[in-house]
């Protein structure tokens, strides 16, 4: 089962929440795919044993055999390449790799060479297998390296995902196709506000998903109230704690400062579990029946 752990804005405790479910449940494979700022590492102190460079496939052109017909220029949707006269501009920065430059080239003047824009980085922190992805410094295409790290994921395992913040591409390239998205949320306007973008990202994705309200307590009760108006599950409520936030300062995870959290991220996992049972119960009675 895979799930991935969410969030409409950054600094709701998202990461606290992936790890202290990872801890809680013991033999998961647990992958960091908010590429562009990693943490998961400073609580799970990893020991990384592989190193797997990520690269995108990038345009080279042969200027003795380009007409300069601007047939690349005028497909490529993002200008990473510009024909000026008889020059060809190139900038790989803003390539996506979707090789069309080279396949609708006539003169057969464009060819495609790899261009590396971070790693993958794999290792252990006890019974947990640890992947992450880093995104060098500048670049910014984050989801193929994302596309690398998911496609490591283990399928007898329960695999938790730690997704970027936001609603952005590299979040649906982490939640897709996922059994199972945790949004985490804070009691607070923003909090509220950012929810309703990940609510409605997830709903037109098909993702099934819960949320998780951490810092409860500090804020109101709208995100309460939103969630019961839209039928949505809250799964569970972690109460505001200044002992929690001194230990995330110091890379201590929120279950080995409150060590009684485990209980209940490991009822919120089996919640989780019976929710996907269920669902994939209906969808074989609904496709028999069609």
């Amino acid at each position: 089962m895979k799930i991935a752990v969410a969030s409409g804005k950054g600094g709701t405790g998202k990461t606290t929440v992936s790890v202290s479910l990872a801890l809680s449940l013991g033999s998961v494979q647990f992958l960091d795919c908010d590429v562009e700022e990693p943490n998961a590492a400073l609580f799970f102190k990893p020991k990384i044993g592989e190193e797997l460079p990520v690269g995108i496939s990038v345009p080279e052109v042969n200027e003795k055999l380009c007409s300069h017909c601007k047939k690349c220029s005028e497909l490529c949707a993002f200008n990473a390449l510009v024909v000026l006269g008889t020059k060809v501009l190139l900038f790989p920065e803003l390539c996506h790799g979707c090789g069309g430059c080279t396949y609708i080239c006539p003169e057969k003047a464009i060819t495609e060479h790899d261009r590396t824009i971070g790693v993958i980085q794999r290792g252990a922190a006890g019974p947990i297998d640890f992947i992450q992805g880093i995104l060098n410094v500048g670049e910014p295409m984050a989801p193929p390296i994302i596309a690398r790290a998911r496609a490591m994921a283990d399928p007898k395992k329960t695999v938790i995902l730690d997704a970027p913040p936001g609603t952005s591409c590299p979040v649906i390239e982490t939640v897709r196709d996922v059994d199972y998205c945790i949004l985490v949320t804070e009691p607070t306007p923003f909090g509220l506000h950012d929810l309703h973008l990940a609510v409605e990202t997830m709903r037109q994705i098909s993702v099934p998903f819960g949320v998780v309200v951490n810092c409860w307590g500090i804020g109101n009760d709208a995100v309460e109230k939103y969630c019961a108006r839209e039928q949505i599950d809250i799964l569970l409520k972690i109460p505001w704690d200044r002992a929690i936030a001194e230990g995330y300062s110091r890379g201590e995870p929120a279950v080995s400062v409150v060590p009684e959290l485990k209980k209940e991220f490991q009822k919120l996992y089996t919640t989780i579990s019976q929710t996907c049972h269920k669902a994939r119960i209906h969808e074989a009675v609904d496709h028999y029946q069609r």
